[in-house]
C-alpha cells in the first residue's frame, strides 16, 4: 500500500511542476526518486532490529 502511495505522490508531484512549466524530465526523475525510495524502505524494513 505504501508504494502506490508513494507512487502516486510521485506522479501528482509531476504533474504540478509539469503544469507551473519546469522540464518533464525533471519532474519524472523526482517521481522515480521517491519510487525508489519507497521500494528501499520497503525492502529494508524487515531487516531493521526488533523486527519479528
Amino acid at each position: 500500500m505504501g508504494l502506490v502511495l508513494a507512487t502516486t505522490l510521485g506522479l501528482i508531484i509531476w504533474i504540478v511542476l509539469w503544469s507551473i512549466g519546469a522540464n518533464s524530465f525533471d519532474g519524472f526523475m523526482i517521481t522515480m526518486l521517491i519510487v525508489v525510495l519507497g521500494a528501499a524502505g520497503r525492502l529494508l524494513v524487515p531487516h531493521l532490529p526488533g523486527r519479528t
